[in-house]
């Protein structure tokens, strides 16, 4: 009999720290304010779950904002009912880090990303191409899934992150993975089948369902 496992993936609250510049791995809070979005959430979200995060506190307050919302869940986060899980963060942009999103774009110039901050395989000086991201979230979410097997997993994460757990469900190529949009506080629902026997091993139940 195939046992389910079944990721809640959401993206953190918004960063409003950052002055509009690109922040990739630095550890800017985030904007807790949207009362009704966390309250959506503390809805949809399941009752008895693995919480897991990453090492950036924008995951811990926006996990702990469900938890205040009316969720029962871990406190204090992160802390003992949270696995924070390194190869989970976002993607680090390098150089990149702190420089407005228009002068990102000018240095790419033509090969500059409709969708993503970059090419799925460009790695800005210092940092990490979104196939960087990938090849180190994949076996992380691989692991965590048999680790917790026939579980619910809350996954409060990044936008990067979830668009690799996508691509890890759908086996997609990773540009192709850029296409998705995953918005802040929105829900992704992932399940993974023990024994897909002929058929494939994921599915994809909703991605980037708004809150409320």
């Amino acid at each position: 009999m195939s046992r389910v496992t079944r990721w809640w993936w959401v993206r953190h609250a918004p960063v409003t720290e950052n002055n509009g510049c690109c922040y990739g791995q630095t550890d800017f809070g985030c904007d807790l304010g949207d009362e009704a979005a966390f309250a959506g959430l503390a809805r949809l979200l399941p009752r008895e779950a693995v919480w897991v995060t990453s090492p950036l506190k924008r995951t811990h307050l926006t996990a702990a904002g469900i938890v205040r919302a009316g969720l029962p869940g871990p406190d204090p986060i992160p802390g003992p009912g949270v696995a924070v899980e390194a190869d989970l963060i976002e993607q680090h942009f390098g150089d990149w880090q702190g420089r407005t999103y228009a002068e990102i774009d000018e240095m790419q110039g033509e090969n500059r990303h409709q969708l993503w901050l970059a090419p799925a395989q460009l790695r800005p000086k210092g940092g990490e191409s979104f196939v960087d991201l990938l090849d180190r979230a994949r076996p992380a979410i691989r692991r965590i899934s048999q680790s917790h097997e026939g579980r619910d997993i809350i996954s409060v994460s990044h936008g990067g992150v979830i668009r690799a757990a996508l691509a890890e469900a759908l086996d997609l190529d990773p540009e192709r993975a850029l296409a998705f949009t995953v918005d802040n506080l929105s829900l992704t629902v992932i399940e993974r089948f023990s024994d897909a026997g002929v058929n494939h091993g994921w599915r994809v139940v909703v991605a980037n369902r708004p809150p409320r």
